[in-house]
């Protein structure tokens, strides 16, 4: 069968906030200026929103700019935070309270807790509104190059078994040809980090830097609920010199959304970052919460923090990466959601300006000259110096840094070790036992998956990629434990024991889409590459 071809203006890769707002911005500058443009988004989850998974507490700066009437117009944030909490937890029963005066990066005043699946869903009908033509279930597999310049992406094929033999089913994908294509895949997109190879755009940056972040939903006893309540904790469980934190935001409906953040430049290849999840729920100032509540939802995801250190070049011949494809995240912040829906407003900006003459974009200039940089400059410290002095004393440094100098220390830290280089030899690190789960407030990787209603066709092409199969028996297993069967957070890896010897086993269907393999291999032989359109997670209200 022939590929169909399709052709656009602007082609968008990725239905979150970056890829949402860059049409949204780019249809509205078309109307402002009577030059109709065909603008085509992408989103590989079955709806807009379905992979979307964040904390979410949001800060309004850049939907105030997109939408103004937004609250006119009933866009879902009806949290406004009313109080915020920090904690240290010193152990398993312990914990102390740190003022807010001390963490200027965690005071909420103006933002919204809410789901950021459900917004995205808003944004998505919003495009609509604007005649955007948007793809839910299609899969931007490859990039479609006329010589070194990108012009447009090609859709992935359905309809493949597990050998790639066509199936009655078959049915091929689409080429979308586009003047400009904008990756919006979000942390680690596969498209993304696929041009920033190509193009060498990394070549000045440090290595980029990543979490594993966590999230439940939990209906919790009302007489517990504090709507608009915002609760950040660091410490206990982390491993030492691992700076894990954690969030709890009370939203409405008695609803409560929590989760727990694992840098991956952790060394200790014993570590479970989802029983350090389960763990950390167990703390009393965490369970009294929990108790007499009810788990709804789980999902994992990995996030994008290395900041502006580790930003890339955000144009390449053809096209632009935005938001957490490139890594605009606020890690002091935990927040990403603002800077990802500027980002693609300036790509916007800078397209339609260009869209007729085809000339060099100046993205990064733009972004260079925009809130985005100064942001982010002025946290620019704050993730190197927990990396360098821990916990504490990183805490210590970095409220000196933003109550004294306001982020403007005549310095700049680096980070310059890749996440997958920094595991040490299991055999010189202390194994770790967790707890059993207590199906309470603590519970299994396969139960927990089985609440992010994650499906694969089971006869299809594994999209986890092993670019040598011998890797995980033969190297990672006997110097790292082989971590994969750890830092999943879905129970994809396993080595299991047959009368032959040690197997690696890839369970494909149960995987929820969080690139944490991808990133953390420490040989890096895994490669993370589309599924059919619809596959993984479907998260109702993440």
């Amino acid at each position: 069968m022939e590929r169909e071809v399709m052709e656009y203006d602007v082609v968008i890769v990725g239905g979150g906030p970056s890829g949402l707002s860059a049409a949204i911005k780019l249809a509205q500058l078309a109307k402002e200026n009577d030059k109709p443009l065909e603008i085509c988004l992408l989103e590989k989850g079955s709806e807009i929103g379905a992979h979307i998974l964040s904390g979410n507490v949001f800060q309004p700066t850049a939907l105030n700019e997109l939408i103004p009437d937004w609250k006119e117009l009933g866009a879902p944030l009806n949290t406004p935070v009313k109080k915020d909490s920090v904690r240290y937890l010193l152990n398993e029963s312990s914990a102390f309270s740190i003022p807010t005066m001390f963490a200027t990066t965690f005071k909420n005043h103006g933002n919204y807790i809410m789901s950021l699946g459900n917004f995205c869903r808003w944004l998505g009908e919003y495009a609509e509104g604007l005649e955007i033509d948007i793809f839910p279930g299609f899969t931007a597999s490859k990039l479609i190059y006329d010589n070194e310049t990108v012009i447009g992406v090609s859709t992935g094929d359905m309809g493949l078994d597990a050998s790639g033999e066509k199936k009655p089913s078959f049915e091929p994908g689409i080429d979308l040809l586009a003047k400009y294509t904008v990756l919006s895949e979000g942390c680690r997109g596969h498209l993304g980090k696929q041009v920033i190879s190509q193009f060498n755009l990394d070549q000045d940056s440090d290595p980029q830097h990543y979490g594993i972040g966590f999230k439940e939903v939990w209906d919790i006893n009302p007489e517990l609920h504090e709507e608009g309540l915002v609760i950040h904790t660091m410490g206990w469980p982390a491993a030492k010199g691992v700076l894990s934190g954690s969030y709890f935001y009370h939203g409405e409906n008695n609803q409560a959304f929590l989760g727990y953040i694992v840098p991956l430049d952790y060394d200790n290849p014993h570590i479970s970052p989802f029983d350090e999840f389960q763990t950390w729920k167990t703390h009393p100032s965490i369970k009294s919460y929990l108790e007499g509540g009810e788990r709804l939802t789980y999902g994992a995801r990995a996030l994008i923090k290395g900041g502006i250190q580790s930003l890339p070049s955000m144009e390449f011949p053809g096209g632009v990466l935005i938001g957490d494809n490139a890594g605009t995240l606020n890690f002091s912040k935990i927040k990403g959601s603002h800077t990802a829906m500027k980002s693609g407003m300036l790509a916007a900006e800078a397209i339609f300006n260009n869209i007729d003459s085809g000339d060099t974009l100046e993205f990064d200039e733009m972004i260079a000259g925009s809130w985005i940089h100064t942001e982010l400059h002025k946290s620019r410290n704050f993730g190197p110096m927990f990396h360098k002095f821990g916990a504490l004393l990183g805490a210590a440094f970095n409220a000196i840094d933003q109550l004294i100098f306001r982020g403007n220390l005549p310095f700049t830290l680096h980070h310059t070790t890749p996440d997958h280089a920094c595991l040490k030899p299991a055999a010189d690190m202390p194994v770790i036992e967790y707890p059993k789960p207590d199906g309470k407030v603590s519970f299994d990787k396969l139960s927990s998956v089985f609440l992010s209603n994650t499906y694969h066709e089971e006869d299809q092409p594994c999209h986890l990629t092993l670019k040598d199969s011998s890797i995980p028996i033969l190297q990672n297993l006997p110097m790292y434990a082989e971590p994969a069967q750890r830092y999943c957070p879905a129970g994809v890896y396993e080595v299991v024991e047959k009368d032959s010897g040690p197997e690696f086993v890839i369970n494909g269907q149960n995987c929820v889409h969080c690139k944490t393999c991808d990133i953390k291999d420490p040989s890096q032989n895994i490669t993370w590459v589309t599924p059919e359109g619809t596959g993984g997670p479907n998260y109702p209200n993440m």
